[in-house]
């Protein structure tokens, strides 16, 4: 039981680890060269910025940002692949996509100073109201409780959906929170299933009203068993009757 355990909770780490690892091998670059990184963040409604859905989660702007961001994603990254083993893949991609694609079509930008939008905090909201709303939307008890683990360790990061500081971006947050929800109510059928106990299943027939089984129509009713015997009857006629005749 606990080589298995050790098991799931590698399997479940090891995707997560390897892109936080990701992470910081780009922002180890950022910081060691010339290079301008931000612009391949997600620069809204430009062409140049589509490339941003895809590379925006990697750049940070500096140890600050990657740091909030690191612990989150690696936390909330185990508990979906240790609870979604088998979407995990498809999830995680998902939100990727879709919050990046609404961020560049309803983000700000300036048009006299571009606004590039960077970060994996996406990726975070995404994973957090995702791993919500799942539990929810499944009415599955285990998964509800880590419903209740997220809020408890990440409730407080939904106050960054609102346009509280104009130099976070808000709507980065915001995309990748509804994105969350739309993938889990998406896949509320994959995955892991909550148990259907013996009273939740439906016992009664289309013949059975309140628990008494409605007495059967003439057409219902089976034909009575044929009798296996067969009488011959033969009518003979006697002397007198044949004389007359």
């Amino acid at each position: 039981m606990k080589n298995y355990l050790l098991k799931q909770i590698y399997r479940s780490a090891f995707y997560p680890l390897l892109f936080v690892l990701a992470l910081w091998i780009v922002f180890f670059f950022q910081s060691n060269t010339m290079y301008n990184f931000t612009k391949w963040g997600v620069l809204p409604r430009e062409i140049s910025g589509l490339r941003g859905i895809i590379t925006s989660v990697f750049i940070h702007g500096d140890l600050g940002h990657i740091a909030s961001n690191t612990i989150p994603v690696l936390v909330l990254g185990m508990l979906l692949f240790y609870f979604y083993r088998k979407i995990a893949r498809s999830v995680f991609f998902w939100i990727w996509l879709i919050s990046g694609l609404w961020l560049w079509i309803g983000g700000r930008n300036d048009e006299n100073y571009p606004t590039y939008h960077i970060g994996a905090s996406t990726l975070v909201y995404g994973l957090a109201t995702f791993l919500f709303f799942s539990g929810i939307f499944r009415r599955h008890l285990p998964l509800m409780a880590v419903s209740s683990l997220v809020v408890f360790l990440y409730g407080s990061i939904m106050w960054g959906i609102f346009p509280l500081k104009t130099e976070i971006s808000w709507e980065g947050h915001l995309f990748g929170a509804i994105a969350g929800v739309l993938v889990a109510f998406s896949y509320r059928k994959d995955g892991p299933k909550r148990k259907v106990y013996v009273w939740e299943e439906e016992t009664e027939d289309d013949n059975t009203v309140a628990g008494v089984e409605e007495f059967p129509s003439e057409e219902k009713l089976s034909p009575p068993p044929t009798d296996p015997f067969t009488f011959n009857f033969i009518y003979k006629k006697n002397e007198e009757d044949q004389k007359s005749t």
